[in-house]
């Protein structure tokens, strides 16, 4: 009754423990949330098919250095035990699958370098995932430049009177129509086209009837840009050439003549032309 059968097949059991369960033996997280010193890395590349380990950890370590950092081989060889050939091997890897950009560029003194860029997304050029620094500054498009105003006449004696009154008259005409407000530069530009007009004998009066009578009814965009056309192309002719008016006669103070006491105009005192005369003809 004591004798085991060995031939007889084990009892069953109801379950094994942790065949039948699917995350049985797998990994299990313990996260915590990171709120510094953190870099935000896809999971293309964490479990990229195609990527050695070596290379992966290497795009992990590149995309947490700050902007500016050395990502040479020599650099990174000093600070991994890879070495230089699996470094170098690495960062191809990484270039061929767009996590890398590597340009030659040659500075201003003749000195040619290599930038690096790494891209966190390759194919994307937008912003900057959360907790990464860039490594190199994105560059902005260089904003259009204003187009220059027309050139205006210019006065053939700018004394700086005059120049002052053209200013003035400038910075008034927005009280005739508020799409005449100008800044100092456009006031700069064209206070000498201004002058040249009241250099034409034209009163300030006249000159800011001129500039802005018959305005057009459509916005003014570029108000300086009008008005130096219109100071340019209704230039009023020189006024005709008029000789300087003659100086007065000048007349000398009165004088008392030594001889007859008679009153004469002369610079200094002496005799008239009367008691000179006989003296002349005597001598």
């Amino acid at each position: 009754m004591d004798t085991q059968n060995t031939s007889a097949p084990p009892r069953a059991e109801s379950r094994t423990a942790g065949k039948n369960h699917p995350h049985a033996g797998g990994l299990r997280h313990d996260n915590a949330r990171h709120t510094e010193r953190f870099t935000v890395i896809g999971n293309h590349l964490a479990q990229h098919s195609d990527l050695s380990l070596v290379a992966r950890g290497l795009a992990v370590y590149i995309q947490s250095l700050p902007a500016e950092a050395r990502v040479d081989i020599k650099t990174l060889a000093a600070r991994f035990p890879e070495g230089r050939d699996r470094i170098a091997a690495a960062l191809r890897e990484l270039e061929t699958h767009g996590y890398l950009r590597r340009t030659r560029e040659r500075l201003p003194g003749g000195r040619i370098i290599t930038r690096t860029v790494s891209c966190n997304r390759p194919g994307h050029r937008g912003g900057t995932a959360e907790g990464h620094t860039p490594a190199a500054p994105k560059k902005r498009q260089p904003p259009a430049r204003r187009k220059l105003l027309p050139a205006v006449p210019k006065p053939c004696y700018p004394a700086p009177a005059l120049l002052q009154q053209a200013t003035d008259l400038l910075a008034g005409l927005r009280r005739q129509d508020p799409r005449l407000l100008l800044s100092a530069t456009d006031t700069e530009h064209l206070a000498p086209g201004v002058a040249a007009w009241l250099e034409r004998d034209l009163t300030p009066t006249a000159v800011r009837d001129a500039l802005t009578a018959r305005l057009p009814a459509e916005p003014l965009y570029r108000p300086a840009a009008f008005l130096a056309h219109r100071l340019t192309a209704e230039l009023p002719p020189l006024p005709p050439y008029r000789p300087p008016a003659p100086p007065p006669p000048i007349r000398h103070p009165f004088q008392t003549c030594d001889g007859c006491t008679r009153v004469f105009r002369s610079p200094t005192p002496g005799l008239c032309r009367d008691c000179r005369t006989p003296i002349a003809t005597t001598a």
